[in-house]
């Protein structure tokens, strides 16, 4: 059954790989149109709770709804709600960027047509319109982190997941990702950073969550989190400041 409040909703979510027990017992939801930032440092289970609500890796017990879709049971319905901007650049290097994110498109049953108008207007807004005839080997760091962004969006959903899209960025290319993530959020979208830059997550969110170890340390509204003095040696992890 559709779920308009929700976007995401995690309960009792468990993962473990042989003997390292990635997630334990991860509880949270997920607002729709919420700004939600998923802090903590290397290894704390951030990579692993988005391939599990992507359906990209099995877990061992819980439940992971996305606008009430089971993303087991209700696989289909669920993974055509999300777009998600991994960090590596896993482009087809035969096909142009154009033809990339029509064929993208297709895996959602968007024709042609419509997949090619609607990739012209993501790369002009991400400012590689004159780049689409272009294998993606041939662009720079900073076109190809735009590029991930387009791929995510093309067949446009309601939720955007982005695992840590600026590790690496120069100032510019940061100051214009967050610029667009902050515009597509007021637009309607449902954006879930994850980051371990507290910068970023005070400059765009709106919830923040901090996973370390496996473990929800702390959630809720930015200005509680920040305020909160107890958090400060998770900061300092999360930061990865000594």
């Amino acid at each position: 059954m559709r779920d308009s409040g929700n976007a995401i909703a995690i309960h009792n979510l468990c993962k473990s790989y042989k003997t390292l027990e990635a997630l334990k017992n991860v509880t949270f939801t997920v607002k729709r149109g919420d700004f939600f930032g998923f802090l903590g440092p290397n290894g704390a289970g951030k990579t692993t709770t988005i391939n599990v609500i992507t359906g990209l890796s099995n877990y061992n017990s819980g439940e992971v709804r996305i606008f009430g879709h089971d993303v087991t049971r209700d696989y289909r319905q669920a993974r055509q709600l999300i777009g998600l901007c991994t960090q590596e650049f896993n482009f087809d290097p035969f096909l142009s960027i154009f033809q990339m994110l029509v064929y993208q498109a297709g895996y959602f049953g968007i024709p042609a047509n419509e997949a090619g108008q609607k990739a012209r207007e993501l790369l002009k807004r991400f400012s590689l319109l004159d780049k689409q005839h272009e294998k993606y080997r041939a662009l720079s760091g900073g076109m190809k982190k735009r590029l991930l962004l387009c791929r995510a969006l093309i067949h446009d959903p309601e939720i955007l997941i982005l695992d840590e899209p600026t590790s690496g960025c120069d100032l510019e290319l940061k100051f214009l990702i967050w610029d667009q993530l902050a515009l597509l959020n007021k637009e309607g979208k449902t954006i879930f950073l994850t980051t371990h830059y507290m910068e970023e997550a005070e400059k765009l969110s709106k919830t923040i969550g901090i996973i370390n170890h496996g473990h929800i340390v702390k959630m809720g509204a930015k200005e509680d989190i920040l305020r909160d003095k107890s958090l400060q040696d998770v900061f300092l992890e999360v930061t990865g400041i000594e």
